[in-house]
């Protein structure tokens, strides 16, 4: 068991790290990082009773509808709703770069606790797939509603566009990746390079927030230094 709970933990807390790191400001408080990520992981449960009665009811009647329903809009809307209700108003969230790994946090606590599940009841040795493709994804799918989060709170003028879009881009993102792997004989020859794109999608997002913070930062500075001149 501690060899499962190893494998099934550790994915997560290497990719939550790195996303961490990649935070060339100031970092944010690990307190509130842990806490994010343990919301995400408490989401598991009401998200587990929901598609349980979804299947239960038949109301899950084709691979397209258990993708996008059952699996992407569930899983994403409530990783959204915690990141803009919880986090999006915190004082911790004050540079761009900070919606992604408030959004990492929040998807890597859901992602590893339903990797933990999946590692109980199918084996260990589906530890090593399951990190560098439904947990990875999860990462991925938290750094783009992440930065448009960020992006929503620190852009003048319309916000709404960014916060629909901060839910709207990972359920349809989710929603292709779940379907591909319910629905797609030789899924292996589909899901290689959807992940390849993701990650370039998603790593660029990182890029762009690196410099919307350094932007951010010397603005910052500017008018600090015309306030007290």
């Amino acid at each position: 068991m501690l060899g499962i709970l190893s494998a099934g933990i550790a994915p997560g807390l290497a990719l939550l790290s790195y996303f961490y790191l990649k935070d060339e400001y100031e970092s944010e408080p690990i307190s509130v990082v842990l806490r994010t990520f343990m919301f995400g992981a408490l989401l598991v449960f009401p998200i587990m009773f929901i598609q349980h009665v979804l299947h239960t009811e038949n109301i899950i009647k084709s691979g397209f509808i258990e993708a996008f329903l059952s699996s992407s809009l569930l899983e994403e809307f409530f990783k959204w709703f915690i990141l803009f209700y919880a986090i999006y108003q915190h004082v911790e969230l004050d540079e761009p770069f900070d919606g992604i790994v408030y959004g990492v946090a929040v998807s890597l606590g859901f992602a590893t606790v339903e990797n933990i599940f999946y590692l109980i009841a199918n084996g260990i040795e589906h530890a090593m797939t399951r990190a560098l493709l439904p947990v990875s994804s999860h990462a991925l799918f938290g750094v783009i509603m992440g930065f448009y989060i960020g992006k929503a709170k620190f852009t003048d003028g319309k916000k709404a566009k960014w916060v629909i879009i901060s839910l709207f881009l990972p359920f349809i993102l989710h929603g292709l990746y779940d379907y591909i792997l319910i629905s797609q004989e030789n899924w292996l020859y589909i899901i290689l390079p959807f992940m390849i794109f993701l990650w370039w999608f998603g790593l660029r997002k990182v890029k762009i927030a690196r410099i919307l913070t350094t932007n951010h930062k010397k603005k910052q500075y500017s008018t600090q230094n015309s306030f007290h001149s």
